[in-house]
């Protein structure tokens, strides 16, 4: 109501000090009533008194002239205020009598008419006062005298001649005492108002390092220190509050561009370019427009990062992003979409024949190696290339479509490009057909195991070589240059190994009672089986249940498997050899370059690899690298078998340069158990060369 409080409270003041004045007043007015009435009483006992005794010295010397007595009593009426006045004898009769008619009449009942009933002297009452005064002695009467007197009138004259005489001087005093009390009432306030000004511009300004000047010890000093404190406060929390919020948005953008972009290379990340995909394929197909997808991964980063680190990897991917953009327009989008792999969804408008144009650009500029701390290495490029309207305009169908054409580069020797073709899909569908398919085969037992014999330069059949093979109900026979792989990839090749052994171990007695002593069944392990912790226990637990003899059996494993995984491989043969099982070398000489490890590993067999047997008759050098690797297998102790004999030629060759054993198609392919058992087990040589 009120927009300041020094309204209300000088209202407060005024309306006290007007309180004050009144309550002053009727103090007086009471106190001035008393006054006038004890004079009216005063007043009234002199005139009876006198009055009493004329009266007195007169009815004495004429007693019975009543009307001298008159004459002596009428001047009374003159009296200020006299109700009545009477003059009785000494039996009360009325001798004279006064009622003047300008006063009011008598009426108030508590005041008695009777003249007997009225006490001598003088008595008041309500607004009247009564006087009741002897004529004569006590002792001998000669009348009364009756006075009623009205104070009514008398105490409203007085009271307001009194007040007329102190209304100024109250004036004044109320006047002086409530301009002074205001003075002083602003005077207090001034600082509420001045802090009031203060917080207002506060709180326009927002300005929050303001400070109130106000020094005072009193509550207004105390509540402008509290308003002073608490802006030091809010100031605080305002500081803390920024810097939090600073904080904050640093950490938004910071996430923001961890969710769409590779914090290693700064590409945009899968997120990032799936959510941008989804935008182009959408307006391509209102469009009725193509899109091309760039599809790449680094062929030979894992080993890479596998014997140079983590570290020196990293820096390969940075060193192929800043590579690839070079090469890009400014409105093709590249983006990383994790470990080694990558995308380029060129601008609008690009044809396959641009595109295929791309892929080549970007596998020649691989050519050139990295120089990385003082190493260079040479990663190259598999490309996959993907149309949109191949895959229905449907992102995961291009994602996977153009994945698939990758793959298919990888399989045709790396360093390529593929266009998607929609058969890759049926090739593909099989794959996945056959990797769903490996555990029931399992169960089923629709693998079955072939052998194909090891024979020594007697032509005696001194072993066999266990391969396995899928009886597929749907795809028939599938061989194991492509179910393996994808056993290995779904982790499921363990399995697959054990199987063999455990079948090699059924069709032990058999593959015994067949051939002459000794015999040797070899059986093949992969990298991911060197891993398994479990196969050793396996083996020796299957071994013990079909009463398998160790030395009957040989366990193959490649060259690069076996370097793949050095320290776990050293460890696993101790203790098959230490069992009595024998081990062979597989692939010798396609692997590495180095030959020191043979001086650190226990293997009994050094098996040459076909590649060097199928040239012997054509390539010098293969004969040169097949001599050297049969004289090294002599020099270390080691016998050597050489895989892939196809003719007389061939065979007559190795065993002239020393080789112990030989397997090939010139003796036999690789046949189930029951055509191996009904199969010779010697060969001559004079039955080839016929």
């Amino acid at each position: 109501m009120f927009r300041t409080l020094k309204i209300p409270i000088g209202l407060v003041i005024a309306l006290t000090m007007t309180m004050l004045a009144l309550s002053v007043v009727t103090v007086n007015k009471l106190a001035h009533n008393a006054s006038a009435i004890d004079v009216v009483e005063e007043s009234t006992a002199t005139l009876s008194n006198s009055l009493s005794l004329q009266l007195s010295a007169v009815m004495e010397r004429n007693p019975g002239d009543n009307a001298l007595f008159v004459s002596l009593f009428q001047p009374i009426k003159v009296h200020n205020n006299l109700l009545s006045a009477t003059l009785y004898d000494n039996d009360y009769q009325v001798i004279s009598t006064i009622t003047p008619d300008k006063l009011k009449t008598l009426t108030d009942e508590s005041v008695p008419q009777n003249p007997e009933e009225i006490p001598f002297g003088i008595t008041q009452y309500d607004d009247v006062i009564t006087a009741h005064q002897v004529v004569g002695s006590s002792l001998y009467p000669l009348g009364h005298v009756v006075i009623y007197i009205d104070i009514e009138n008398v105490e409203s004259l007085s009271a307001k001649k009194q007040l007329l005489k102190q209304l100024p001087i109250i004036l004044v005093v109320w006047v002086l005492s409530t301009v002074l009390c205001v003075f002083i009432l602003f005077r207090l306030v001034s600082p509420l108002s001045s802090l009031e000004q203060f917080t207002q511009e506060v709180f326009e300004s927002k300005d929050y390092a303001l400070r109130s000047p106000l020094n005072s010890s009193n509550e207004i000093g105390q509540l402008a220190n509290n308003i002073n404190s608490l802006l030091d406060t809010i100031e605080v929390e305002l500081l803390i509050n920024f810097e939090q919020k600073q904080t904050l948005l640093d950490q938004q953008e910071t996430m923001s561009r961890l969710a769409n972009f590779d914090s290693l290379t700064g590409l945009p990340n899968r997120q990032f370019v799936l959510d941008n995909l989804r935008l182009e394929l959408a307006r391509a197909k209102r469009n009725d427009e193509d899109l091309l997808l760039l599809f790449f991964d680094l062929d030979g980063f894992k080993g890479i990062n596998d014997s140079l680190g983590h570290e020196t990897g990293d820096l390969i991917l940075i060193e192929v992003a800043d590579r690839v953009q070079c090469l890009l327009r400014d409105g093709d989008l590249f983006a990383r979409l994790g470990g080694d792999e990558f995308l380029v969804l060129p601008d609008r408008d690009v044809s396959t024949e641009q595109a295929q144009s791309l892929a080549t650009r970007l596998i020649t500029a691989f050519d050139e190696p990295f120089e990385l701390r003082g190493l260079s290495l040479t990663v190259g490029l598999s490309v996959g290339i993907a149309t949109a309207s191949d895959a229905g305009y449907d992102l995961s169908e291009l994602m996977s479509n153009a994945d698939l054409a990758m793959y298919r580069s990888k399989a045709r020797g790396r360093g390529s490009y593929t266009l998607f073709t929609p058969d890759m899909v049926e090739s593909h569908k099989r794959k996945l057909h056959l990797a769903n398919g490996i555990e029931q085969g399992l169960n089923n037992d629709e693998f079955v195991v072939y052998y194909q014999v090891k024979v020594n330069n007697n032509g005696d059949v001194i072993g066999v070589e266990a391969l396995i093979r899928w009886q597929h109900p749907e795809f028939g026979l599938v061989m194991p240059n492509e179910f393996i792989p994808i056993a290995e990839q779904g982790g499921k090749i363990t399995a697959i190994t054990q199987w063999v052994i455990k079948r090699v171990c059924i069709d032990m007695p058999e593959l015994k009672q067949w051939a002459s002593s000794p015999f040797r069944a070899s059986i093949n392990l992969s990298g991911h089986d060197l891993r398994s912790s479990q196969l050793f226990d396996y083996i020796y637990n299957t071994f013990k249940l079909y009463d398998i003899n160790p030395k009957n059996i040989e366990f193959e494993v490649t060259e690069s498997a076996y370097l793949e995984n050095f320290a776990l491989s050293n460890k696993f043969f101790r203790r098959i050899g230490n069992m009595g099982c024998a081990i062979a070398l597989d692939d010798f000489g396609t692997g590495y370059s180095s030959l020191s490890y043979l001086t650190q590993i226990n293997i009994d067999t050094l098996k040459v690899d076909r590649q060097f047997v199928m040239e012997i008759q054509s390539s010098e050098r293969s004969r040169l690298v097949t001599g050297a690797i049969i004289d090294l297998a002599k020099r270390l102790s080691l016998s050597v078998c050489a895989e892939g004999i196809e003719n007389l030629e061939q065979w007559n060759y190795l065993i002239e340069h020393g080789c112990d054993n030989v397997q090939g198609f010139m003796f036999s392919k690789p046949i189930p158990l029951s055509e191996l058992v009904t199969s010779p087990y010697h060969y001559n040589a004079s039955s080839f060369a016929s």
